[in-house]
């Protein structure tokens, strides 16, 4: 292939709640004709837009979480556990921002059972041998995917500031590599995500830990060379750490079907401007669409 594609990977969940959450605190839910909540919609469409406008992708794929409940429940019943419901003036929102994307003949990705990262990273480790991919997300967890032709864009604050981390930049921005991020989280678990690791240990002594060892595997291997009280923890909190490392790896085969013909990005916006006005009944579609018809010019 001479002209390698560029694919964006969009985080569907991570741009919706960040969204909703920017202006949700003011009360402002821009409620619709039809008492529609539709300010995650507008957040939503800013980030999105901006990130085609950034990155001049050839296609673009958008990937969602399907529920509440994903196989990780199975196997720690905690999961998430301390996580509220969404909402309820997000709940609605869901919806329609996949039709929304829709509308941007742009495919929606999501599979019961598993979360939007493990589709962003099934799909990108499908693609890029063949492609170059971009993964827009506000998700550290997705960082373990770093690799060849994979770059993890991920949005700071105000828009248009991108993190990217690359093959090449990683370890100088982590002093880890990627796949360290899994073996990191295993040790010192996500109360965001609810896992344990190992009681007691921290970032700074993981972090410690993985740049003498590299791998759980290696520390484990070397463990009566540890301090007492190390051996102790990886001792009495060694089932925790079994299930933390498990927890925190993105699964990368989901049985999903996905052509790369079916994402290619259609630089005629005409159907997007129309559902804009006519479904959600936003005003000035142009301070979207606007920048994306200049570059499509060009």
């Amino acid at each position: 292939m001479t002209d390698r594609s560029n694919i964006l990977i969009v985080d569907g969940m991570a741009l919706l709640f960040r969204g909703f959450f920017a202006t949700a605190f003011t009360g402002n839910f821009m409620v619709n004709s039809q008492g529609i909540p539709r300010n995650g919609l507008f957040g939503f469409l800013n980030y999105f837009t901006n990130a085609i406008e950034t990155f001049q992708p050839t296609h673009v794929v958008c990937c969602w979480d399907m529920g509440r409940k994903t196989f990780r429940n199975e196997l720690y019943e905690g999961y998430k556990s301390n996580r509220d419901a969404p909402p309820e003036e997000l709940i609605p929102q869901f919806d329609l921002a996949k039709d929304m994307v829709t509308a941007f003949q742009v495919p929606n990705v999501g599979v019961t059972g598993y979360e939007a990262d493990d589709c962003i990273g099934t799909l990108a480790k499908q693609l890029h041998n063949d492609h170059q991919v971009t993964v827009i997300t506000g998700d550290q967890d997705l960082l373990q995917l770093v690799d060849n032709n994979i770059n993890i864009a991920i949005m700071k604050k105000g828009q248009g500031n991108y993190d990217v981390f690359t093959e090449d930049n990683f370890y100088e921005k982590k002093a880890l590599t990627p796949k360290q991020i899994i073996d990191l989280k295993g040790l010192m678990g996500d109360s965001s995500d609810n896992y344990p690791g190992i009681k007691g240990v921290g970032e700074k002594t993981a972090l410690k830990l993985l740049m003498q060892y590299e791998t759980i595997d290696n520390l484990l291997t070397d463990k009566e060379n540890l301090t007492k009280g190390l051996q102790k923890k990886l001792d009495q909190y060694a089932e925790d750490l079994a299930i933390s490392r498990k927890l925190a790896a993105i699964y990368t085969e989901v049985p999903l079907a996905f052509s790369v013909e079916t994402a290619v990005w259609n630089k005629d916006l005409t159907n997007i401007q129309t559902y804009l006005i006519d479904e959600l009944e936003f005003q000035n579609p142009g301070r979207w669409l606007d920048k994306l018809r200049e570059k499509a010019a060009r």
